[in-house]
Protein backbone atom coordinates (compact mmCIF):
# COMPACT_ATOMS: atom_id res chain seq x y z
CA UNK A 1 0.00 0.00 0.00
CA UNK A 2 3.12 2.40 0.93
CA UNK A 3 5.59 0.78 -1.60
CA UNK A 4 5.00 3.83 -3.70
CA UNK A 5 4.82 6.64 -1.68
CA UNK A 6 7.64 9.18 -1.61
CA UNK A 7 7.98 8.70 2.17
CA UNK A 8 10.16 11.76 3.93
CA UNK A 9 11.71 12.15 8.03
CA UNK A 10 10.67 15.24 9.98
CA UNK A 11 12.04 16.54 12.81
CA UNK A 12 11.70 19.49 15.14
CA UNK A 13 13.22 22.73 15.86
CA UNK A 14 12.55 25.38 18.11
CA UNK A 15 13.49 28.68 15.62
CA UNK A 16 12.80 28.09 12.09
CA UNK A 17 15.29 30.89 10.79
CA UNK A 18 18.20 29.35 12.38
CA UNK A 19 17.56 26.16 11.30
CA UNK A 20 17.15 27.42 7.82
CA UNK A 21 20.49 29.38 8.39
CA UNK A 22 22.17 26.21 8.85
CA UNK A 23 20.67 23.75 6.85
CA UNK A 24 21.12 26.54 3.87
CA UNK A 25 24.34 28.29 4.89
CA UNK A 26 26.43 26.22 6.05
CA UNK A 27 25.33 22.96 4.94
CA UNK A 28 24.38 24.25 1.34
CA UNK A 29 21.30 22.61 1.00
CA UNK A 30 18.16 23.80 -0.97
CA UNK A 31 15.49 24.94 1.75
CA UNK A 32 12.05 26.00 1.42
CA UNK A 33 9.00 27.24 3.37
CA UNK A 34 6.01 26.72 3.70
CA UNK A 35 3.63 27.76 6.35
CA UNK A 36 6.01 28.34 8.36
CA UNK A 37 7.28 24.14 7.50
CA UNK A 38 11.05 23.74 6.40
CA UNK A 39 11.51 21.29 3.45
CA UNK A 40 15.49 20.62 3.20
CA UNK A 41 16.12 19.03 -0.21
CA UNK A 42 18.58 16.25 0.25
CA UNK A 43 20.88 14.51 -2.49
CA UNK A 44 18.44 11.35 -4.71
CA UNK A 45 15.63 13.79 -4.79
CA UNK A 46 14.60 12.91 -1.12
CA UNK A 47 13.85 15.83 1.17
CA UNK A 48 13.33 16.05 5.19
CA UNK A 49 11.08 18.81 7.04
CA UNK A 50 11.85 21.00 10.02
CA UNK A 51 8.71 22.14 11.98
CA UNK A 52 8.65 24.67 14.59
CA UNK A 53 8.35 23.13 18.19
CA UNK A 54 8.25 25.55 21.27
CA UNK A 55 9.41 22.62 23.58
CA UNK A 56 11.41 21.09 21.19
CA UNK A 57 13.82 18.61 22.86
CA UNK A 58 16.94 17.74 20.73
CA UNK A 59 16.70 14.50 19.18
CA UNK A 60 18.85 11.51 21.24
CA UNK A 61 19.88 10.12 17.91
CA UNK A 62 21.16 10.57 14.72
CA UNK A 63 18.63 12.15 12.50
CA UNK A 64 20.28 12.79 9.07
CA UNK A 65 23.19 10.76 7.56
CA UNK A 66 25.05 12.26 4.70
CA UNK A 67 27.09 9.92 2.49
CA UNK A 68 30.55 11.65 1.34
CA UNK A 69 32.97 10.23 -1.12
CA UNK A 70 35.70 11.74 1.02
CA UNK A 71 35.27 12.50 5.09
CA UNK A 72 38.42 14.08 5.60
CA UNK A 73 37.46 16.92 3.29
CA UNK A 74 34.00 17.21 3.92
CA UNK A 75 34.78 17.36 7.58
CA UNK A 76 37.97 20.09 6.92
CA UNK A 77 35.37 22.05 4.66
CA UNK A 78 32.22 22.02 7.23
CA UNK A 79 34.39 22.75 10.16
CA UNK A 80 35.94 25.57 7.84
CA UNK A 81 32.21 26.96 7.47
CA UNK A 82 31.83 27.13 11.07
CA UNK A 83 30.47 23.16 12.24
CA UNK A 84 31.90 21.91 15.32
CA UNK A 85 31.96 18.17 15.45
CA UNK A 86 31.34 16.16 18.55
CA UNK A 87 34.24 14.85 20.20
CA UNK A 88 33.85 11.93 22.06
CA UNK A 89 36.48 10.34 24.17
CA UNK A 90 36.55 6.97 26.35
CA UNK A 91 33.68 5.32 24.67
CA UNK A 92 33.53 3.25 22.12
CA UNK A 93 32.59 5.73 19.73
CA UNK A 94 36.32 6.82 20.67
CA UNK A 95 36.77 9.97 18.06
CA UNK A 96 40.32 11.55 17.20
CA UNK A 97 40.94 14.93 17.21
CA UNK A 98 38.49 16.01 14.09
CA UNK A 99 35.97 13.85 15.48
CA UNK A 100 36.23 11.25 13.07
CA UNK A 101 35.52 7.89 14.35
CA UNK A 102 37.81 5.43 12.82
CA UNK A 103 37.76 2.15 14.83
CA UNK A 104 35.29 -0.51 13.11
CA UNK A 105 33.21 0.36 10.53
CA UNK A 106 32.71 3.28 8.11
CA UNK A 107 34.51 6.58 8.74
CA UNK A 108 32.12 8.89 10.49
CA UNK A 109 31.84 12.30 12.09
CA UNK A 110 28.64 13.08 14.22
CA UNK A 111 27.82 17.35 14.54
CA UNK A 112 24.60 19.09 15.66
CA UNK A 113 22.74 21.69 14.12
CA UNK A 114 21.21 24.74 15.79
CA UNK A 115 18.80 23.05 17.80
CA UNK A 116 21.07 20.48 18.91
CA UNK A 117 19.99 17.57 16.80
CA UNK A 118 22.72 14.81 15.68
CA UNK A 119 23.60 14.85 12.32
CA UNK A 120 26.70 13.03 10.22
CA UNK A 121 28.78 12.50 7.62
CA UNK A 122 29.55 9.06 6.73
CA UNK A 123 32.45 7.80 4.32
CA UNK A 124 30.97 5.79 1.27
CA UNK A 125 33.18 4.63 -1.48
CA UNK A 126 30.49 3.13 -3.26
Amino acid sequence: MLSESKAFSGFSVPDTGAARAFYADTLGLEVTEDHGILSIQLGGGHRAIAYPKPDHEPAGFTILNFPVPDIEATVDELTARGVSFEKYEGTQMETDAKGIFRKGGPLIAWFTDPAGNVLSVIEDAG
